[in-house]
């Protein structure tokens, strides 16, 4: 199995300052390498303290210069808040700079305050995400933009540095709600999971999404990466303990960010889902949705979390896990030695273990695709 490492770098309740949170943060993913861990990810996300990294593909280009050999990941590059000439143009260059580590990691937003902050109708984020994949995805086979659609219309232009590796194989998605599965199976892309639903539902949605993948594309879907919000200690209390306040704090915070309690979610267009969520949240309270997001991810001994990952592998098939480390206002010394613990008892063994396909099945871009892209 593919393990690899997230940073996420949050900032609850204020305690250190960015400038702290970023050292911090960046330390930690120095580690990644050392460590075995096979892949370096990172979220976008925009004005608030629920996560301070507004431009993932900037941190992973400085990490491309750090490193020599791990996956560089977006989870994700949110579409809608883009321009899609300008992400093809920022991916191809980190490939180029990277020499082709890059794991391409697409989503469409959920967080109010980011649609109003960058001014954009969140009701229309389901139709940009589908036209900017669409174009996106196109014009990096074709080293080409060119679209003409209802939100996005660009002329020909090409993309340079000229994209020297296909990113089909090794481009993932985001999907939460079953309608967002569908979305990503007709655009051919694997789907990138992140646990905040009961995992029957993801293993019933994840049947219905391989069985159109392969209707529509004429091959089997890709398999898809897991992450999990992580810790691990020798003591199954402790375990427990923390987990309940720091992942469980990190569930509060995405409470605070998304809002997914406020009335808002009800009435907007493409966020269904999210309406039944917030139903859900009402019904049974905030307490019960906080320690149920924690039973969810992957905390205990190492045997337990080992167990834990392979008893998402089981129900899902994932080729790939990515754990999060530092969290909810963490202390940093905490989040090396729950990182550290992970990748000398733990990552071993989930290596060793036979998972399916590499996360990265991607073959190089003929050479007329540059010719063409130059013209």
């Amino acid at each position: 199995m593919h393990v690899g490492m997230a940073t996420i770098f949050q900032n609850t309740g204020r305690q250190l300052t960015d400038r702290e949170v970023y050292l911090n943060e960046l330390a930690l993913a120095d580690m990644a390498e050392p460590l075995g861990f096979e892949s370096i990810w990172s979220v976008e996300h925009h004005f608030t303290d629920y996560t301070m990294c507004p431009d993932v593909v900037q941190f992973l280009s400085y990490m491309a210069g750090r490193t020599k050999d791990v996956r560089l990941g977006s989870m994700v590059v949110v579409l809608p808040w883009h321009d899609p000439m300008r992400v093809a143009e920022q991916v191809s260059m980190l490939d180029q700079l990277s020499g082709g580590r890059m794991i391409l990691g697409l989503g469409r937003g959920a967080g109010k305050v980011e649609f109003d902050g960058f001014r954009l109708d969140m009701g229309e984020s389901r139709e940009r995400f589908v036209e900017y994949a669409e174009a996106l995805l196109n014009g990096l086979e074709a080293g080409l933009m060119e679209h003409n659609g209802k939100f996005y219309r660009q002329p020909p232009a090409a993309i340079r540095p000229a994209p020297f590796k296909s990113f089909r194989g090794r481009t993932y998605a985001a999907a939460v709600s079953p309608e967002s599965s569908r979305i990503m199976a007709k655009l051919g892309v694997g789907l990138l999971i992140i646990p905040q639903k009961p995992w029957r539902e993801v293993e019933k949605e994840l049947a219905e999404y391989n069985r159109l993948y392969r209707e529509i594309n004429g091959t089997d879907a890709p398999q898809p990466i897991s992450a999990g919000w992580t810790f691990v200690d020798e003591s199954p209390e402790r375990a427990r303990e923390m987990a309940l306040k720091y992942i469980g704090g990190y569930y509060r915070t995405v409470l605070a960010h998304y809002q997914f309690a406020g009335e808002h979610i009800k009435n907007t267009k493409g966020y269904e889902y999210y309406a039944k969520m917030n139903e859900k949240l009402h019904s049974y309270g905030e307490e019960k949705a906080i320690e149920f997001f924690a039973e969810l991810q992957v905390y205990g001994t190492p045997d337990q979390v080992y167990e834990k990952i392979m008893a998402i592998h089981r129900q899902t098939k994932n080729s790939g896990y990515v754990g999060v480390f530092s969290y909810a206002g963490m202390a940093h010394e905490e989040a090396v030695r729950n990182m550290q613990l992970f990748a000398k008892t733990v990552m071993p063994e989930l290596k060793k273990f036979d998972a399916g396909a590499a996360i990265d099945r991607a073959g190089m871009l003929p050479d007329h695709r540059y010719a063409h892209a130059a013209e």
